[in-house]
């Protein structure tokens, strides 16, 4: 199984990135043969939309679940629409993320835990 963590840089031992859509890093993780795949965020400077072309991506990926501090709803929106597994509120290095999910200490969240525009500072309070 494919797991996608937000990064702010591109080894396991980089922190995990609080926003889903405007990250630096993708880190694509696969639970079974444990290999690992950085992925440069592309999008993350866009004007606006970049949740939903970064749920496009993971989707497209085969990604099952995606680890981040928070997600926004119409990211949140995406990756459910493409089944894809949401958990919010994860911090720490991305090796340490991995390793709780596997754990199961991580739990999916059941809905956005943050405003639209909440990583470009628009929905922030």
């Amino acid at each position: 199984m494919k797991i996608c963590i937000t990064s702010q840089g591109d080894t396991l031992e980089a922190e995990v990135d609080p926003r889903f859509g405007r990250c630096p890093y993708f880190v694509i993780y696969d639970t079974e043969t444990l290999r690992s795949e950085f992925m440069r965020n592309l999008n993350a400077d866009g004007m606006g939309g970049v949740g939903i072309q970064a749920g496009q991506m993971m989707s497209e990926k085969g990604v099952s679940a995606v680890l981040t501090g928070n997600v926004g709803p119409n990211a949140y929106q995406t990756l459910r629409a493409a089944n894809v597994e949401v958990i919010t509120g994860v911090s720490g290095q991305v090796l340490y993320a991995i390793d709780k999910y596997k754990r199961g200490e991580l739990k999916a969240a059941d809905k956005p835990n943050v405003e639209p525009h909440f990583g470009s500072g628009g929905g922030a309070r």
